[in-house]
C-alpha cells in the first residue's frame, strides 16, 4: 500500500513537471513568428588556442622604389598614398584607447499634448510652446542641468501619440520605426518605446583593400555609429605579407572626416595552421578584431549595440539608428541585405541574412567577446545564454531587420576594379575551395573584365539576374549615388557592349 502511494506521488510530480515545461514551451512559442530550423553547430574552438595579447609594432610599408610585398603591383600603388614622415610612420595607432562619447543629438520632439515624435520621420510638428517651457529650458541650461527632457510623460505609462503624422517609410506612434523594422519578423513590435538616452553603436570590420566600400560605409553610417573598430593585418588571409595601406590612409589624411570615430586594430601575426586551413585564419581575424578592439573601448555600457560586418556588408542607416534609439527589441539580430556581384548592377536573387549584432552585454556574457561566435554560433547553444536571458527578464529570440522584399543593407561581393579582383584572388584564404587565385588563367585581367561584363563566375557558370534599376529604392547607398562619376564602375557595368 505504501509503495503504491509512493508511485502515485512520483507520477503526480512527473506530470506536474511536464505541465510546467509545456507551459514554458507555449510561452516561448508566443515570441516566435515561424518555426526555426536547427542550424549546424560550427564550434570555434581552434581560435582560442591562438589568442595572443603580446605587444605589437606595426610594419611600415615599403619605401618608394623598394621591394613590394603585394603580389599585384597594379593595385598596390594608390594615388591617395604618399610617403609618410618618420614621425608619423612611428605613431602607434594600435595602442590608443577610445572613449565612447554620449550622443547629445535631439532625435525626438515633444508636442503640446505631451506626445513624442521622431523628427526625421514626422511630417507635421507643432511649433514649440512659447513662455513657460522655453523659460524652463533656459533656466536648466543656465544651471548646468541637461536640457533633454524624459521621453515618457510623467504620470502616464502608455500615452497614445496621435499627434505624430508619419512620413513615408516611417511607422509607429512616434514615427521612429523604419520600414525595415515594420516589415521585419521582430516579435516584440508592440513593446517598442523610444529611449531617453541613445545607445552607442560600435561597428567592427576587418579590412584588406576594400577602401572604396569602407569610404561608403563611413558616409552611410558616420552620424549614427559612435565607433568604427577597423582591423588591419600585415598578412593577407592567405598568409603572405602586405603593407598597412589603411594605416597609411589614416595618417595621410584620407579619412580625416571620420578619423575621430575610428579605433585602429593591428594584427601583426598569422595564426598557426591558417595556411593549411583557411577557416582558422578567417575566424581568428574576427576574434582578434573583437577582443582587441573592445578591450580598448572606454565608457562602455551593457546596452550599447555591437555590429560586426565583413567589409562588403553595409547595413542601412535607418535600421542602425532604430537600434540606437529604441528599447523593446530582442537579440541577437541580423540584416537582410541586397546581394550583388562585381557591382550593384548585377543584382542577385534573394538576400544575405547573417547574424551580426547584439548588445555589449550579450556579446560579453554569451559570446565571450568573440565576434565569430556571434556570426556563426546559434545563441541557444552557448553555455552563458540561459543565465543571460534570465538576467534580462525576457525571452530572447533572434530576428532580422528587413525582409526578402525590404532590404536593410547591401552586400556587394567582389565589387572592385579588375585589379582589385586580382588582388582579392591572390589574397583569399586557403579554405574556400576551389581557390581561384591558384589558377593562372583566372588571374588574367582580360578574363576578369569579361566576368564583370557578363556576370559570370570563375567556374564558367552564368546566373539569371533579376532586373536592377538605379532608380529603385535600395539600389545602392546614397553616398554612391551622390558621387556617381567617382563610383561609376560600381553603379554601371563598365564593360557592357
Amino acid at each position: 500500500m505504501k509503495m503504491r502511494r509512493h508511485k502515485l506521488f512520483l507520477t503526480l510530480c512527473m506530470a506536474g513537471l511536464c505541465l510546467i515545461s509545456f507551459l514554458h514551451f507555449l510561452k516561448a512559442l508566443s515570441y516566435v513568428t515561424f518555426p526555426r530550423e536547427l542550424a549546424s553547430l560550427s564550434p570555434n574552438l581552434v581560435s582560442s588556442f591562438f589568442w595572443n595579447n603580446a605587444p605589437v609594432t606595426p610594419q611600415v610599408s615599403p619605401e618608394p622604389g623598394g621591394a613590394e610585398f603585394l603580389r599585384t603591383p597594379l593595385y598596390s600603388h594608390s594615388p591617395l598614398l604618399q610617403p609618410l614622415s618618420p614621425s608619423r610612420a612611428s605613431e602607434e595607432l594600435h595602442k590608443v584607447e577610445f572613449v565612447l562619447p554620449e550622443d547629445s543629438t535631439e532625435y525626438f520632439v515633444r508636442t503640446k499634448a505631451g506626445g513624442v515624435c521622431f523628427k526625421p520621420g514626422t511630417k507635421v510638428l507643432e511649433k514649440p510652446p512659447v513662455g513657460g517651457r522655453q523659460e524652463e529650458r533656459a533656466d536648466g541650461a543656465a544651471s548646468g542641468r541637461p536640457a533633454r527632457k524624459p521621453l515618457s510623460a510623467s504620470g502616464t505609462k502608455r500615452r497614445k501619440w496621435v499627434e505624430c503624422v508619419c512620413l513615408p517609410g516611417w511607422h509607429g506612434p512616434s514615427c521612429g520605426v523604419p520600414t525595415v523594422v515594420q516589415y521585419s519578423n521582430l516579435p516584440t513590435k508592440d513593446r517598442l518605446v523610444p529611449r531617453e538616452i541613445p545607445r552607442r553603436v560600435i561597428n567592427a570590420i576587418n579590412v584588406n583593400h576594400e577602401f572604396d566600400l569602407l569610404d561608403v560605409r563611413f558616409h552611410e553610417l558616420g552620424d549614427v555609429v559612435d565607433a568604427f573598430v577597423v582591423c588591419e593585418s600585415n598578412f593577407t588571409a592567405y598568409g603572405e605579407p602586405r603593407p598597412l595601406k589603411f594605416r597609411e590612409m589614416l595618417l595621410n589624411g584620407s579619412f580625416d572626416y571620420i578619423r575621430h570615430k575610428v579605433l585602429y586594430v593591428f594584427l601583426d601575426h598569422f595564426p598557426p595552421g591558417g595556411r593549411q586551413d583557411g577557416w582558422i585564419a578567417d575566424d581568428y581575424l574576427r576574434t582578434f578584431l573583437t577582443r582587441d578592439g573592445i578591450s580598448r573601448l572606454r565608457n562602455l555600457r551593457p546596452d550599447d549595440v555591437f555590429i560586426i560586418d565583413d567589409a562588403d556588408e553595409i547595413p542601412a542607416r535607418d535600421g542602425v539608428l532604430f537600434l540606437k534609439l529604441y528599447d523593446g527589441w530582442t537579440e541577437p539580430f541580423a540584416f537582410h541585405m541586397r546581394k550583388s556581384l562585381y557591382g550593384f548592377f548585377w543584382k542577385q536573387p534573394g538576400t544575405l541574412e547573417v547574424v551580426s549584432g547584439c548588445t555589449m552585454g550579450m556579446l560579453q556574457a554569451v559570446y565571450a567577446t568573440d565576434g565569430i561566435r556571434l556570426r556563426r554560433r546559434e545563441y541557444y547553444t552557448m553555455p552563458g545564454f540561459r543565465q543571460y536571458e534570465n538576467s534580462t527578464g525576457h525571452i530572447l529570440v533572434q530576428w532580422s531587420l528587413g525582409s526578402p522584399l525590404h532590404f536593410a543593407g547591401w552586400h556587394c561581393s567582389w565589387c572592385f576594379t579588375p585589379e582589385g579582383i586580382y588582388f582579392k584572388l591572390v589574397s583569399a584564404q586557403n579554405g574556400d575551395f576551389p581557390r581561384w587565385g591558384d589558377y593562372e588563367d583566372k588571374r588574367d585581367l582580360n578574363y576578369i573584365r569579361e566576368l564583370i561584363r557578363t556576370g559570370g563566375w570563375f567556374d564558367g557558370t552564368m546566373q539569371e539576374y533579376p532586373p536592377a534599376d538605379p532608380k529603385e529604392q535600395m539600389y545602392a547607398p546614397k553616398y554612391l549615388l551622390k558621387n556617381y562619376q567617382r563610383f561609376r564602375y560600381l553603379l554601371e557595368n563598365p564593360y557592357r557592349k
